[in-house]
């Protein structure tokens, strides 16, 4: 009987991750200077860029570490991979010594330059920006493909606005800038222009979800998270005068709260953040060496004890050796006794009753065998 697979591990209340790409050219420049400026205005406690003889070829790495109220230290690798000269993708997983505050300040930022004609805000599976409202395709097929997309290949939180009519000025302004600065670059918000309704639910329909008419829906993700139900984060109106939309607003914070499973990637991407981790305190790194120290002694001791116990072994096979040689020449035959040994008559003993090739006798002498018949034996010729 098949065994079902095992449930993916899900995505602790400490770790913030999200994948982003840069449009714009020297990312790692851009990054640079940022981290430097950060430092010098004590926003950051420090940085530091891992030397690219230990990173891989086409990878540059960042860390950085800072504080939040009240002294959260906040750990934080942002991994940027040489893709092409149209952008490159990055990768950002931050961990805090407590459960992640969505009202604290987005540790994209804590890397990035907050500009508005900044490139690099773009999610890395959808290319669409985050603090920004982003417009459905036209196209059906387009449509699908970008909805398919957000639920299968994304790490971020994916909502759909419906627009019951075309809005005004203050309409058209974002969303996801009124949600907590924890969540300003984990969500993604689509729009649905008033006629795409129809369309937009065609293409959901293959994930249960449903966009209700003038409302909205946070989509789910692939593995969806346990405790996900699509009435429970669908919005049934959704008022775009430039009022705050305090509902949709709740369901996407309910929706980054629930334990996620991990998407495709992000484990090893949190283990290089836990193993990896090189940018250590003076306090930290005398308690790495002290465990060092303590491995180092365990596995002396270890291999102590194996030494000892291979010697008692040693001694032990050595006089096991000796009693099997004194039993082995209590049992030699005496000299001149003729029967041989017990084992050897039991030997021969053996080889007689094995059925080997029998030896036939030799035939009898023909004037033997005339005799005993009584007839003449044939004449010499």
């Amino acid at each position: 009987m098949p065994t079902s697979p095992s449930a993916p591990p899900t995505t602790p209340p400490t770790v913030w991750l999200v994948r982003g790409r840069h449009l714009g050219p020297a990312a790692a420049d851009v990054l640079r200077s940022n981290l430097r400026r950060l430092k010098d205005t004590e926003v950051i406690q420090d940085f530091l860029e891992v030397p690219e003889s230990e990173s891989a070829e086409s990878e540059r790495i960042f860390e950085a570490r800072w504080t939040v109220p009240p002294e959260v230290t906040v750990r934080a690798r942002l991994t940027l991979t040489e893709d092409s000269a149209f952008g490159q993708d990055w990768t950002l997983v931050a961990e805090a010594e407590q459960p992640w505050d969505q009202r604290g300040p987005s540790p994209a930022t804590m890397f990035w330059p907050q500009e508005r004609d900044i490139s690099w805000d773009h999610e890395a599976a959808t290319r669409l920006r985050f603090l920004d409202t982003n417009a459905l395709p036209e196209d059906d097929k387009e449509l699908r493909r970008l909805l398919r997309t957000a639920v299968r290949g994304s790490w971020a939180v994916h909502v759909v606005v419906h627009e019951a009519m075309t809005p005004d000025q203050r309409g058209r302004r974002p969303l996801t800038p009124l949600l907590g600065s924890g969540l300003h670059h984990r969500v993604v918000e689509h729009r649905a222009a008033p006629h795409q309704l129809r369309a937009v639910n065609w293409a959901l329909r293959e994930f249960g979800v449903e966009l209700p008419r003038g409302g909205a829906v946070v989509l789910p993700g692939t593995p969806s998270a346990p405790g996900y139900e699509a009435a429970d984060f669908a919005v049934r109106s959704v008022f775009l005068d430039g009022s705050e939309p305090t509902e949709l607003l709740d369901a996407v914070t309910r929706y980054a709260a629930l334990p996620r499973p991990l998407p495709d990637g992000a484990e090893a991407a949190l283990t290089a953040l836990r193993q990896d981790w090189r940018l250590l305190t003076l306090e930290e790194e005398l308690d790495r060496e002290r465990k060092l120290v303590a491995m180092y002694a365990e596995a002396l001791d270890a291999m102590t004890k194996s030494r000892d116990l291979y010697r008692e072994a040693a001694e032990r096979a050595n006089e096991a050796l000796a009693a099997y040689r004194d039993s082995v020449g209590e049992l030699r035959p005496v000299a001149g006794r003729q029967n041989g040994s017990p084992l050897q008559q039991l030997t021969r003993t053996w080889e007689r009753f094995k059925g080997g090739p029998r030896v036939p006798r030799p035939a009898a002498h023909p004037e033997a065998t005339a005799e005993k018949t009584g007839t003449e034996p044939p004449a010499d010729r």
